[in-house]
């Protein structure tokens, strides 16, 4: 890269970050709640393919369906993440998105998709898992100033009683389980 084109890159990247800053404010979750993470997380019970059943909206998702995220070991003792979208319905392009994350404290981790400015502190995002049932079928995950959360299961449907429990975790976090939106799958 060239300092002519370091410096765009630069100023688009910091157009990028000051948006993702701004759209904190208008989180989804009531901040005075403290929240809860699942701090006995096993990481390794964590990783392979979660199927993303609910979410707050957000912009980086717009109109993705099918989605997926997968987790892999790595090396160096962070976690390779590869989310996966579909465009245009179920039968649409898929769209995937390369990251890592990195453990931060138990149950709380960090993940940043823009692998060649990770070096910069705000790059990298909140992901706090705040609770998986005991067999690791179910997760959910927020940050801490609810812009953004989401429900995930190992498969693509998801039962009436376990998103009932999956959202009352959201509401003891101080979440709005009214505002999610479902997210259509692929049938197995």
């Amino acid at each position: 890269m060239t300092f002519r084109t370091f410096i765009p890159a630069i100023a688009a990247s910091a157009l990028v970050i000051a948006a993702a800053a701004s759209a904190r404010a208008d989180g989804y979750r009531d901040t005075g709640v403290p929240m809860t993470v699942q701090e006995d997380l096993d990481l390794s019970r964590y990783l392979g393919t979660w199927y993303e059943i609910a979410r707050f909206p957000n912009s980086f998702e717009e109109g993705c369906e099918g989605v997926t995220a997968t987790y892999s070991a790595r090396e160096d003792e962070r976690i390779s993440v590869v989310n996966r979208c579909r465009r245009e319905g179920l039968d649409g392009p898929v769209e995937a998105a390369e990251g890592v994350a990195r453990v931060r404290a138990p149950g709380k981790l960090e993940v940043n998709f823009v692998s060649w400015l990770s070096w910069l502190p705000l790059t990298w995002g909140d992901y706090w898992v705040l609770d998986v049932t005991e067999d690791y079928s179910v997760a959910v995950v927020g940050t801490p100033g609810g812009e953004q959360g989401w429900i995930l299961a190992r498969s693509p449907e998801l039962g009436a009683e376990e998103l009932d429990a999956a959202k009352s975790v959201l509401r003891s976090n101080g979440y709005d389980p009214e505002a999610l939106e479902m997210v259509p799958q692929t049938k197995e």
